[in-house]
């Protein structure tokens, strides 16, 4: 008697489980796999366009690319960015507000140059993502991540290293594949990778110079090295793979600088940030006196008493953010007379901090990888979901955070999001 051909219902059922066992597998291999979240510091989303980053490029086509640019929060600066990057919180709520700030409660200010304030945890409010997935049994390298140097909650990452900007890129993508040759008892799952080369060149010469170019054919050189490390370890397409920068950039001048001293004596006035953004606290009972005297000056900013600062700069609730608010219109700077005449030549560049709303902010975002749907053009989104999107990548529960998984899902595949949306 020979075999009997399985009934309808038999092969419905047979195709049922196939689909739920590759759909669990599918889970499975995108929440263990590791994940890679390269910063390109300063390359702002027009860059791309260039024509200078031949492997950024190919894996923006092939991956899930935001076309039209990333949204990074106010003010668009490195640290500030940085941390909503991987916090999911806007400024005013993780209290990162500036690379350089003052806090009222603890009498301190932080800059990046201040070591000390760098790894006192008690400025670094919410939880970075490195936190949420160490407390839930998830290996973490974020390597030169604003934030990582401190114990954040108490708690600090499996591995990380105090910044040191004369690292070479090459070494830096070198110490990320090393981390991931570690038996897998003790390798990271998430891991982090920051180069400053293209912000550094656009403050110095501008956004048309030849050296901008330079920094891009140099750092899209350092992405194509970490691909080729992978490959040679046989994790090509097995790694989740997301790039992306704090802001854009805008070219500066010169003739576009605001000194903000021929209206105000500073004397009686801490201004604990310069430019694009200037922060001031007045003595108590000039908070009235200055507004006035900036607001009328007729120059291209826009001055805001700290209480009325429009909502949609989430800026507002924390105690880090001056009484006074001076944002300068794109590619103005803000700053002291003396300083602009010892050295004019300081603001012929370019730079950011700007609205981040600007078309010039708009940042860079490119993902691939097994949690990844391929060739799909993201629109603009906010950075602040970015945090959503790493703990779905990594099958980690989020903290709380200003986030929505659902603002951008359509990067992930079906299986990547789980329960989650």
């Amino acid at each position: 008697m020979g075999l009997q051909r399985p009934t309808r219902g038999v092969r419905l059922l047979a195709l049922v489980l196939f689909l739920a066992l590759a759909i669990g597998a599918c889970r499975h291999a995108a929440s263990d796999a590791p994940l890679i979240l390269v910063s390109l510091d300063g390359f702002a989303a027009r860059f791309l366009a260039m024509g200078e980053t031949p492997t950024i490029a190919r894996l923006a086509e092939q991956g899930a690319h935001a076309t039209d640019g990333m949204v990074p929060v106010f003010p668009t600066k490195t640290f500030p960015n940085h941390y909503t990057i991987v916090t999911g919180l806007y400024t005013e709520h993780h209290g990162i507000v500036a690379n350089n700030m003052y806090d009222p409660e603890l009498d301190a200010t932080f800059s990046l140059s201040n070591r000390d304030a760098i790894r006192d945890p008690r400025w670094w409010g919410g939880e970075p993502v490195w936190v949420t997935a160490e407390r839930q049994g998830v290996r973490t390298a974020p390597y030169f991540w604003p934030g990582s140097e401190a114990a954040i909650g108490g708690v600090r990452p499996s591995y990380w290293e105090p910044f040191d900007g004369s690292v070479p890129d090459s070494v830096r993508v070198d110490k990320v594949l090393s981390w991931l040759d570690l038996p897998e008892d003790r390798r990271p799952r998430f891991v982090t990778l920051y180069s400053s080369a293209v912000d550094g060149a656009a403050h110095n010469f501008g956004t048309q110079s030849p050296e901008l170019r330079d920094a891009l054919r140099a750092v899209d050189a350092a992405v194509a090295r970490l691909l080729a490390g992978l490959e040679a370890r046989g994790l090509a397409g097995a790694v989740n793979l997301v790039l992306v920068s704090d802001h854009g950039m805008a070219d500066t001048s010169p003739d576009r600088v605001i000194t903000i001293d021929d209206y105000l004596d500073l004397s009686s006035i801490r201004v604990s940030d310069w430019s694009p953004v200037a922060a001031l606290w007045p003595a108590e009972g000039e908070h009235d006196a200055v507004l006035r005297v900036l607001q009328g000056a007729g120059r291209p900013w826009t001055v805001y008493r700290r209480e009325e600062i429009p909502e949609r700069f989430h800026f507002r609730a924390h105690r880090r953010i001056a009484p006074i608010i001076a944002i300068a219109d794109d590619g103005w700077a803000i700053a002291q007379r003396a300083r602009l005449e010892s050295r004019p030549e300081r603001y012929a560049g370019a730079t950011h901090g700007y609205d981040h709303e600007l078309p010039s902010m708009r940042a860079l975002f490119v993902a691939t990888g097994p949690a990844v749907r391929p060739g799909v053009d993201v629109p603009p989104f906010e950075n602040v979901h970015l945090y959503e999107l790493f703990c779905a990548m990594l099958g980690i529960e989020p903290a709380e955070n200003d986030g929505e998984l659902a603002e951008v899902a359509g990067i992930l595949r079906q299986s990547a999001i789980g329960s989650r949306q």
